[in-house]
């Protein structure tokens, strides 16, 4: 039998743990997540992991597998999803991915290359600057040091960019010169559904999950893991805000205001990411009857 993995991405907050669920009962599938937040067990409010229910009711792969004190590579996560894969196809035909985070997605679908593994610091360098200088100061530095890459990758891309310029600083090398850009063949093929909603509707779910963040105890939860702030894992939305709340940077008010104004700007992010994708069929994450019509139009 043909395998298939139907991905299901779109923006944060669109309502993609509740679809997988449905939609993992409908084929009994389990749910391998591409969501690079989640993985961490110390993780809980600040990242919308789905509830001790839904994890019984369906078993999930790749929640709370990792902890924020190891580090955990794309490239481990893909050579370790394609191992997990091969094997559970070997009882179902169909799996699920569900998440927000494209480059773990790529990375199971077409593979990465040979490249040098992320340095931490390194990176997190690159980002600072990112998030200083903005977009166009990445661009120029691109140009300066790998002109043929810069001619070739996607300019609002920032990550693609930050890391063709980390490769370049870890080896010397232009990632234009490294990169083979060949696509693995894999043992399954793909049904891309993206999830999305009008944009204000979003926005005000985004707000609303924020303040049932807030609600649930992620003051408190944020306040556990203070210590380990400069932690990779910890340099994310949602805590990275509170944290300068302690710090007494921002009063309580203007941190949970950032952690919104920058939810949304991710949600902006992942969707000009996900409209890059191929093939994609787009649906609100409520019209579960249609998706599944879809699937089994392309199953079959």
């Amino acid at each position: 039998m043909k395998n298939f993995l139907i991905i299901l991405f779109g923006p944060t907050a669109v309502g993609k743990t509740d679809i997988s669920i449905e939609i993992a009962k409908y084929y009994n599938s389990e749910i391998f997540s591409c969501d690079s937040r989640q993985f961490y067990k110390e993780l809980e409010i600040g990242v919308a992991k789905p509830s001790t229910q839904q994890l019984q009711t369906i078993r999930h792969h790749f929640i709370n597998n990792v902890s924020i004190h190891d580090h955990y590579s794309i490239s481990q996560y893909e050579v370790e999803a394609n191992i997990k894969l091969e094997e559970y196809y070997k009882k179902n035909n169909i799996a699920i991915m569900c998440g927000g985070s494209g480059l773990y997605i790529d990375a199971v679908c077409n593979g990465i290359d040979e490249m040098p593994n992320h340095d931490p610091i390194l990176r997190q360098e690159i980002i600072d600057f990112y998030e200083k200088k903005g977009i166009e100061a990445l661009r120029i530095e691109l140009k300066r040091i790998d002109p043929d890459y810069y001619f070739q990758v996607d300019l609002k891309n920032p990550q693609r960019i930050m890391r063709a310029i980390e490769v370049f600083i870890l080896t010397g090398i232009p990632f234009s010169e490294i990169r083979t850009n060949n696509k693995i063949k894999r043992n399954f093929e793909i049904i891309n559904i993206g999830l999305n909603i009008e944009r204000n509707l979003l926005s005000n779910r985004i707000n609303k999950r924020v303040d049932l963040m807030i609600e649930a105890g992620l003051i408190d939860e944020a306040k556990e893991l203070y210590k380990y702030k400069n932690l990779i894992p910890l340099k994310t939305i949602g805590y990275r805000e509170i944290f300068d709340y302690f710090d007494k940077k921002n009063t309580l008010s203007q941190s949970i205001e950032k952690i919104k104004i920058n939810t949304r700007r991710y949600a902006k992010r992942q969707l000009t990411w996900f409209n890059k994708y191929p093939q994609t069929n787009w649906f609100e994450p409520k019209n579960k009857n249609e998706i599944l019509n879809k699937v089994n139009q392309i199953i079959n």
